[in-house]
């Protein structure tokens, strides 16, 4: 069981809206989510940061099926941004998992089966309408409207970030995402592969997101905001290696 859950096999999607926000906090609200094998990946060595990734996915499917095999999901991804250092001395950026949410029960099903990223199912509402983004969950006492209706993006008013250019960095996706296996010292790294991905900040109107309370997290500070659309998407086969 252990082995299925190293993502065994590549995946691809079609992203067809993708709206991430990242959230500030002094890296010592965040250390001890981490595993013992990975290190926060911070901004002045000051702030760590945690991510909210909405996505709305087309034909997710094994890489090389046809589409027609596919499911579309809406997910929902809880994500630290880490680094991790390989046997063979390679420093990697990526993300740390939390929690991950869907809204179908085939895609949790799947995912716990083959992954290591927790996922629960749970009620999503996607809305568009004249510039405006609503994506709202009762179950998971989530709500964030975005406003794209001005051309003129300023960053939030708590963002460690002095412009865009800054907090593009910790804006996602990052190349690799990271599990552990506390009981065989293992770490599973799989790599994403992104086509066409060009962030575009949004004006965040509203924003609420019940599992920032759970993990007593409600003074994180909003950085940033991007969302992508249209986007071809898969990730590798994950690979394993021994850690220490």
């Amino acid at each position: 069981m252990i082995a299925l859950k190293s993502h065994p096999f590549a995946v691809e999607a079609h992203f067809e809206h993708s709206l991430v926000l990242t959230y500030a906090l002094p890296k010592e609200a965040l250390q001890h989510m981490i595993p013992e094998c990975l290190e926060l990946d911070t901004f002045q060595d000051k702030w760590a940061f945690l991510a909210v990734a909405l996505v709305q996915t087309k034909h997710l499917r094994p890489k090389g099926f046809p589409r027609f095999m596919g499911n579309d999901f809406f997910l929902i991804g809880y994500r630290i941004f880490v680094r991790y250092r390989t046997k063979d001395g390679k420093r990697l950026r990526g993300l740390y998992i939390l929690k991950s949410e869907t809204d179908k029960r085939r895609m949790e099903r799947l995912g716990n089966l083959f992954t290591s990223y927790r996922y629960t199912t749970t009620d999503v509402t996607l809305e568009k309408s004249s510039g405006h983004t609503s994506i709202r969950s009762e179950q998971s006492q989530l709500e964030i409207i975005t406003d794209r209706s001005n051309a003129a993006v300023s960053l939030p008013a708590d963002s460690p970030f002095s412009d865009w250019k800054e907090a593009r960095r910790f804006a996602g996706p990052l190349p690799f995402t990271f599990s552990y296996n506390s009981d065989s010292r293992t770490v599973t790294i799989v790599e994403g592969v992104r086509q066409n991905w060009t962030p575009h900040p949004v004006h965040v109107q509203s924003h609420r997101v019940g599992y920032l309370g759970q993990l007593q997290l409600s003074h994180a500070a909003l950085a940033s905001a991007f969302e992508v659309r249209d986007v071809p998407y898969h990730w590798k086969k994950g690979r394993t290696e021994q850690w220490k």
